[in-house]
């Protein structure tokens, strides 16, 4: 008893790190299910969340097969516990003799409330260009599409996020046959005045990164390499540069992630933990973005894929989070810690 009572003085007092005695958030599943068991297209992947004033809006490309001309964007709407018939919402039609494949949507609500649905089109990774379309009625009815200047391609597979001033941060990458390369790029909430800020790689062949938020302004990239772990970079000028890239104590099996950071300043991250393979799915948790620990397994089976996750935070505080479920479904999870 005395030493209980001395410890609790001790901490009190502030001769004990907190983290000596801290437990890990308790993960409850509140739900889980896929948002849809039967679909136009046998194939999809690369979901994304964003919360809206009616419910949570998922999107995700489907078609005959990644890089098929066919693949399209679709969203529904998971409204008082059910999710909406998929619509389809973009396609990669030029004209009646050209179609190309969509990549990649990424869904993000400015501070007037109009929803963005930004997106990939091209035959592949390395020739796709970036665009984007709006919805100014919660998603019901979508804007034509918009090009992003040239040059620059928006968020590549993860959410923007807002800064202090207003100004939205682009997680983004650039992919060549000879090189990865991550950077990020901004716009101002009218998408317009856009930049580019360069960020020194180190080496790394990194793309899709993911934005945490920490005390004091500062802020952390984590992104999937091709060299079998998460890499990391830093800012302290609110993205105006950033720290070169450095591996983190996390591995990676050359797969997406992503991450946010709670309300109470706690992150998770989604991720494969392996070095091979797509079969594992966890859920990360961390106090100071460097030091992680498993909070959940979502899934873990002998073969297939569970991939590309998304992952957000309700104002109510519930966490609502999506993958890619062996290319055939998007699966959906909602949880409290």
């Amino acid at each position: 008893m005395l030493t209980v009572l001395l410890s609790r003085l001790f901490l009190f007092f502030g001769f004990l790190q907190p983290e000596v005695i801290s437990n890990p958030p308790k993960v409850t599943i509140l739900n889980s299910g896929f948002i849809y068991e039967t679909a136009p297209f046998p194939s999809c992947h690369a979901s994304t969340l964003v919360e809206t004033s009616t419910g949570i809006m998922a999107s995700w490309f489907g078609g005959t097969h990644e890089k098929h001309p066919d693949v399209s964007i679709y969203t529904s709407l998971l409204k008082e516990g059910s999710w909406s018939v998929p619509g389809m919402v973009a396609d990669g039609v030029e004209n009646e003799k050209v179609r190309y494949p969509t990549w990649n949507p990424v869904l993000y609500k400015k501070d007037d409330g109009v929803l963005v649905l930004y997106y990939k089109v091209g035959p592949s990774p390395q020739e796709w260009w970036g665009v984007y379309k709006t919805s100014k009625d919660e998603g019901k009815t979508w804007s034509e599409e918009i090009k992003i200047p040239d040059n620059l391609l928006g968020p590549i597979k993860n959410k923007p996020v807002k800064l202090a001033d207003g100004t939205i941060l682009y997680p983004t990458s650039i992919e060549t046959k000879e090189k990865w390369t991550l950077y990020v790029e901004t716009s101002d909430q009218n998408l317009a005045n856009w930049k580019k800020i360069d960020i020194d790689n180190k080496g790394f062949n990194a793309i899709q990164p993911t934005v945490l938020f920490h005390p004091n302004g500062k802020l952390q990239m984590l992104c999937r390499t091709k060299e079998g772990v998460i890499a990391s970079t830093w800012s302290s000028d609110q993205g105006k540069s950033w720290s070169p890239l450095e591996a983190s104590s996390l591995v990676n099996n050359n797969s997406g992630i992503d991450g946010v950071t709670l309300q109470n300043g706690y992150h998770l991250l989604l991720c494969n933990p392996l070095k091979k393979g797509r079969n594992k799915l966890s859920l990360m948790g961390s106090a100071d973005g460097v030091n992680w620990e498993e909070l959940a397994v979502l899934e873990d089976q002998p073969k297939g894929e569970f991939s590309y996750p998304a992952i957000i935070q309700a104002k109510d505080g519930t966490v609502h989070l999506t993958y890619t479920y062996n290319r055939e479904k998007v699966k959906y999870v909602a949880l409290t810690l």
